[in-house]
Parts: structure tokens; C-alpha cells; sequence
């Protein structure tokens, strides 16, 4: 029988699939794109005069400058509170429970336009308010709506931090606990050294979401009423010129400025908390895939053992 050498198959070559379509839909969607923005860019209508008067008017910088203050006391509120409401939410205790799950109830299950509206009627519904053996007067806290729009949108931020907490809590598996307690860990030190650490990579993107939306219902704090902000400034000034369309256009405009702003704080925000994390596997971690001559599959990629 004659011998026959075994020749190797050859490399398959692979070609590229053709998608006219998609071509031909990306150049529609240019020029629909181009269309809008040159019908806007022509359009006599939006008093480009106008925004370009206004959109570094002090009266819109200083606007622009509470927006971000009222955003950010609100947030802080409402993450605090929120992580507070998210520890009595998983508490054993049923009476600390029922507390927490009411109030996230009320605050989740009713529209922040009408919790702010309710903030701006107090003084129709208590003339003082007893705190401990201190009162106060309710006409009195009325002169400073800022501080009532801080804690209208803060307490309703909380019940969505409340969630946002206590699910990232909940991710961390129990064996995370139990090995830092044979460890001899404090609670504390748990807490903090293994429990949030790993939580935050899930608060972070949520949270940053959260405020970013914060941002944005500052709009509505004219509801308690607060007309100081971004919209409420841009607004009184339109009402003046008889000129919504462009004041609106500079309301929008500093919205997507600060908004982006807070878009690059937050992707690096999530890079730091991602640190240590990592989708490849080391050699070590790989023993259990590998062959019989210790060669790990080809469709893993190996990284290298860190000591």
C-alpha cells in the first residue's frame, strides 16, 4: 500500500460580509442630520441675536452657579438619607423595616413636582414646627425657598438612593462577609475595607446617573417656588424680552455643558472603583480548563499571575 503523506488543511480566510444597507442608511441619517441642524442654524425664528446676547449673561452665570449647588446639596442629602433607609431596609428589625419601606413608598410613588408643590404650601399646613424642644417658625423658613427646594429634592432623591444602596449592598456575596470576619474584622473594617469597596462598582454608575438627572429636575423647584435656578432665571428674563425660544436655547445650552462636565467626572469616578476588577483569568485560575499538557484553551486569554 503506498505511503501518503498528511498534508496540514490550509488557514481559512475569512472575507468580510458587504452591508450595503447599512451604508446606505448612515448616509440618510447624515443627511437628515445635516438638514436639521441647517434648518435650525437658518431659522429666523430662534433669534440667534438674542441667545448669543444671553448666553453669558451674569444673571445666567450666577443662575447656572445655585443649579449646581442646589444639585449638589440635594444629592447629599439624598445619598445620606438614602443609605441610611437602605440599612433599615435590610434590617431584621420588622418596625425599622416597615418604617423604611413606607417611606420609600410615599416619596417613590408620588411625583417630585407634587412633593415640591406640598413644600411650597407648609405654611397653609403648620404655622411652626416642633423639633425636640426647639420650634420653629414655618413663615420663617418660607423666606428661604432654596433651602426648601434643597430638602424637596433631596428627600425624594433618598428613596431612589435607598434602592440603588441597598442593591449594590446585596451584590457583594455573603462569603466576601464570612471570610473578612475569619480574618478578624471588625464590622467597620468589613464594611469598609470589603463590602463597599465591591459595592461601589455598582453604586457608582446608577448614582451618577442619579445626579445627572438631579441636574435636570432643578427645573421644577419653581414649584415651591424657587425661580432663581437655570430655567427659573432663563424664564423671568424671556418673559421680559417676549422671547422664549432663545432663552430657552441658552437654558439648554448650560444644562448640556455642566452635564457633560459631570458625564467626565463620572467615567473616571467608575475607573477608580474598577481598579483590581478584571474579565481575564490568571494561569492559576485557569488550571481546571486546561488540557492534559497544560495548555489552556484557545479562545482564553491569560494575564499574569499577580502575587
Amino acid at each position: 500500500m503506498p505511503h501518503t503523506t498528511a498534508t496540514a488543511p490550509k488557514p481559512i480566510e475569512a472575507k468580510q460580509l458587504r452591508h450595503p444597507g447599512r451604508w446606505i442608511a448612515s448616509a440618510l441619517l447624515l443627511l437628515i442630520a445635516v438638514g436639521v441642524i441647517y434648518s435650525v442654524a437658518t431659522n429666523e425664528a430662534f433669534s440667534w441675536d438674542v441667545y448669543r446676547s444671553y448666553v453669558f449673561d451674569t444673571r445666567i452665570l450666577t443662575a447656572a452657579g445655585r443649579t449646581i449647588l442646589l444639585t449638589i446639596l440635594a444629592m447629599i442629602i439624598g445619598v445620606v438619607l438614602g443609605a441610611i433607609m437602605a440599612v433599615l431596609r435590610m434590617s431584621p428589625n420588622p418596625v425599622m423595616r416597615s418604617v423604611s419601606w413606607l417611606y420609600l413608598w410615599i416619596f417613590r410613588g408620588t411625583p417630585v413636582y407634587v412633593q415640591l408643590v406640598f413644600w411650597g404650601l407648609l405654611s397653609t399646613l403648620y404655622q411652626t414646627i416642633s423639633v425636640g424642644v426647639a420650634e420653629i417658625d414655618v413663615q420663617v423658613l418660607l423666606q428661604n425657598t432654596f433651602f426648601l427646594a434643597v430638602i424637596g429634592l433631596g428627600l425624594n432623591e433618598s428613596a431612589y438612593m435607598a434602592e440603588i444602596v441597598r442593591a449594590g449592598i446585596q451584590a457583594v456575596p455573603e462569603g466576601q462577609t464570612e471570610a473578612s470576619k475569619a480574618l478578624g474584622m471588625s464590622w467597620w473594617q468589613t464594611i469598609r475595607r470589603t463590602i463597599l469597596p465591591q459595592a461601589m462598582r455598582i453604586i457608582i454608575p446608577p448614582t451618577g446617573n442619579e445626579l445627572i438627572s438631579m441636574l435636570k429636575t432643578t427645573s421644577l423647584v419653581v414649584a415651591v417656588p424657587y425661580s432663581l435656578e437655570l430655567f427659573g432665571r432663563s424664564m423671568d428674563i424671556a418673559n421680559s424680552l417676549f422671547q422664549p425660544v432663545p432663552m430657552l436655547m441658552v437654558a439648554a445650552t448650560w444644562y448640556l455643558v455642566i452635564t457633560s462636565v459631570l458625564m467626565v467626572g463620572q467615567y473616571y469616578l467608575e475607573r477608580h472603583f474598577a481598579r483590581g476588577s478584571s474579565r481575564e483569568l490568571s494561569s492559576r485560575q485557569l488550571a481546571a480548563l486546561a488540557d492534559a499538557e497544560g495548555v489552556p484553551p484557545s479562545n482564553i486569554t491569560v494575564s499574569p499571575t499577580t502575587k
